[in-house]
C-alpha cells in the first residue's frame, strides 16, 4: 500500500535531501529509501526497486532523477518539477557560494577536517539501504548468479549500461531458453545515443556552453568521476579551464550536498561569471527531466508486462550490484587508517542497531567524531 504526498510534502522532503544529502548518487538514494519507503511509505520496495532501475537505463545523474521518478509518481508533472528542482537548487546555491568565493580569493575555505569523517559514514548508510533492498531484489537463484557478475563487471570496471543491458538480456534468454520458446527479445530494446555536433571554439559565449552541457546531460553514463573526465575532454583540453580548477571543481561537488553536478555551476562561473554559472547548471540537468518524463509512464508497462518484467528484475539485480561496487570502491578510496575504520564500523553499528535514526544525525556525528580523531587524537 502507497500512501499518498501532498505538493508541499514532496518539496519539504525533497529540499531537506538536497541540504544533507552527502556522499553521491548511491548514498542519495539510501537516503531517499529511508525517507520514501520505511517512513513515509509513498512507495513499495519493489516499486522503488523499479525505478532504480529504469533510472540506470537512461543517460544523467541517478539520484536526481530519482527525485524526479518519485515526484512524478507522487503528484504528476507538477511533483517531477517540484521534486527535481527541490533537490537540485540547494547544492547549485551553496556551490555557487563556494564558486564565487573561488573567483573573488583565488582558494577554497579549509573545511578538509569537517568532511573527514562523513565518507566513512556514507558508506555504513549505503550498506543498510542496499540489504533490504538486495534481499528483495533476488528472487531466485539466476538472478543471483547474474548480480555476482554484474558485480563483478562493476569491479573490473566495465560500463554501467553494458552492464545493465546486458543482465536484462541474459534474463531473456534464460527465460527463453527454459520457457523453449523463441522469442525476439531485440525489437524492444533499440537505444539511440545522440551527440549534438562539436562547433569550434570561437568565443566562451552561454550558448556555446549551453551546448557542452547539454550535450554531457543528454549522453552521459555513470558516476560524477565520469563527468570528470568528459569535462576534461571538452574544457581543459580546449583551454576553456585549467586542470587545477577542474580538480577544485571536483573537490566543491564532493564536500557540498546534493548532486555531484552541481560542480558545473562551480566551473561555468568560473568561465563566464554568473550567467555562465545559470546556463551551465539548465543544460546539464534538464535532459534528465526530459528522459524521466518520457520514462517514467513505461515503469509500470514494463512490469505488467511478463517480458519486461523479466528484463526488469535482471536490472533491479544490476542496479544492487553496481552501487555494492561503488561501495567498495568507496571504501578502498576513503578507510585508509584507523581512524577511519574506527568511524565506519561506529557508523555500521548505529545503521544496523537503530534502523529509525535520521541518516542525517549519523552524517553529522560522524563529520564531529572526524574533527576530534584529527585534532585531539595523533
Amino acid at each position: 500500500m502507497e500512501n499518498k504526498a501532498s505538493l508541499k510534502d514532496i518539496a519539504k522532503l525533497f529540499f531537506k535531501l538536497g541540504v544533507i544529502g552527502f556522499g553521491g548518487p548511491a548514498a542519495h538514494i539510501a537516503m531517499m529509501h529511508e525517507e520514501v519507503v520505511k517512513k513515509r511509505k509513498w512507495l513499495t520496495e519493489a516499486h522503488f526497486l523499479d525505478l532504480i532501475g529504469a533510472t540506470n537505463l537512461i543517460p544523467g545523474p541517478n539520484s536526481t532523477e530519482m527525485a524526479i521518478h518519485i515526484g512524478h509518481e507522487k503528484a504528476g508533472w507538477k511533483g517531477l518539477l517540484l521534486a527535481g528542482l527541490c533537490f537540485i537548487l540547494p547544492a547549485v546555491f551553496i556551490t555557487g557560494i563556494f564558486a564565487w568565493i573561488y573567483k573573488q580569493y583565488g582558494q577554497l575555505p579549509e573545511i578538509q577536517n569537517f568532511v573527514y569523517g562523513i565518507k566513512p559514514a556514507i558508506i555504513a548508510i549505503i550498506l543498510g539501504a542496499i540489504f533490504p533492498l538486495a534481499k528483495k531484489s533476488i528472487k531466485s537463484i539466476e538472478l543471483a548468479i547474474i548480480g555476482m557478475l554484474v558485480l563483478t563487471g562493476s569491479l573490473l570496471n566495465l560500463n554501467e549500461i553494458y552492464l545493465m543491458f546486458g543482465a536484462g538480456l541474459l534474463a531473456l534468454l534464460i527465460t527463453t531458453v527454459r520457457n523453449k520458446k523463441i522469442t525476439n527479445t531485440t525489437s524492444f530494446l533499440s537505444l539511440t545515443f545522440f551527440q549534438i555536433a562539436d562547433t569550434p571554439i570561437l568565443s566562451v559565449s552561454n550558448s556555446h556552453l549551453f551546448w557542452i552541457f547539454l550535450k554531457i546531460g543528454s549522453i552521459l553514463y555513470g558516476s560524477g568521476y565520469v563527468l570528470f573526465a568528459f569535462l576534461e575532454t571538452e574544457l581543459v583540453a580546449t583551454g576553456l579551464l585549467t586542470k587545477h580548477q577542474l580538480i577544485d571543481a571536483i573537490a566543491v561537488g564532493q564536500f557540498t550536498p546534493g548532486p555531484v553536478f552541481s560542480s558545473v555551476t562551480f566551473i561555468g562561473y568560473q568561465i563566464n561569471g554568473l550567467g555562465g554559472a545559470i546556463v551551465s547548471t539548465v543544460a546539464i540537468f534538464l535532459p534528465s527531466f526530459v528522459f524521466v518524463s518520457l520514462l517514467n509512464p513505461l515503469v509500470r508497462i514494463m512490469r505488467n508486462s511478463k517480458l519486461f518484467s523479466v528484463f526488469l528484475d535482471a536490472v533491479n539485480v544490476a542496479s544492487v550490484a553496481i552501487i555494492i561496487a561503488v561501495c567498495f570502491s568507496m571504501a578502498q578510496d576513503t578507510i585508509t587508517n584507523w581512524r577511519t575504520v574506527l568511524i565506519a564500523l561506529l557508523s555500521i553499528a548505529v545503521t544496523f542497531g537503530f534502523k529509525k535514526i535520521n541518516s542525517a544525525f549519523i552524517v553529522l556525528g560522524a563529520s564531529f567524531l572526524g574533527y576530534l580523531l584529527t585534532f585531539i587524537l595523533i
